[in-house]
């Protein structure tokens, strides 16, 4: 009795834990979604344009690819998580599948968008590496995510849209690793040299192990439902 009750509560604490964390990523997708759109709406000036040489800023392509990858990117951060909502899918799967097409639609060409803007990352060589790897990526995922629903692969769907938006939610930690690395190292060039890669990349390590973690437990629904036969 005991240790059942004791099982009970450490299923609770963990449950409670989870929605804690389901509402902070939920909250930081919000704000830093709505951040470029509320930017462009209002029309105010991005920090991060005076960082730019006159000739990147005087370049037709280059400002319709930055302004198309915050844009849409925004609007992909926004609405993204949404997806993963198990009580949204299950009563309405409409609102579902038209949230999944302006994501996917979103994210793609944010994607395409960001490799272009990523050959003329601040950080030379290594920083466009790292965020042209990013986009490609992303563009991937997402790519993949779409043709798996097509052929009615929900697992396979599911995982690759959890990549997916790992590498969309890189929008925030992007943000987050910025200051800290800022504090860290003087040199603006380094500090995107390290941002390029760091920001996405533990990203998708956490959504691997968190795939893993549900083809293990589904592994184990299976063979107890074996067993039972």
């Amino acid at each position: 009795m005991f240790r059942m009750f004791v099982k009970t509560f450490i299923n609770m604490k963990n449950s409670i834990i989870k929605k804690q964390l389901q509402i902070l990523l939920a909250v930081l997708a919000i704000a830093i979604g709505l951040y470029p759109l509320l930017f462009l709406a209002l029309g105010m000036h991005f920090d991060l344009l005076d960082s730019k040489s006159k000739e990147i800023l005087a370049s037709t392509f280059w400002n319709i690819a930055f302004y198309m990858h915050i844009s849409f990117g925004g609007i992909a951060l926004l609405i993204g998580w949404t997806g993963f909502m198990k009580n949204l899918r299950s009563r309405n799967i409409k609102v579902h599948r038209i949230i999944g097409k302006i994501y996917v639609i979103s994210a793609l060409l944010s994607a395409v968008a960001g490799i272009y803007i990523g050959f003329f990352s601040n950080g030379g060589l290594i920083a466009s590496t790292g965020f042209i790897s990013m986009g490609i990526i992303w563009f991937y995922t997402t790519g993949k995510a779409y043709l798996f629903i097509r052929v009615k692969n929900i697992l396979a769907h599911e995982e690759m849209m959890l990549y997916s938006y790992a590498i969309c939610f890189a929008g925030v930690t992007f943000r987050i690793w910025i200051p800290f690395l800022s504090f860290l190292f003087e040199d603006s060039d380094m500090v995107y040299k390290i941002v390029a890669w760091w920001c996405w990349i533990p990203n998708l390590y956490v959504a691997y192990i968190l795939n893993r973690k549900k083809e293990k437990i589904l592994e184990l629904k299976i063979l107890n439902k074996l067993q039972k036969i």
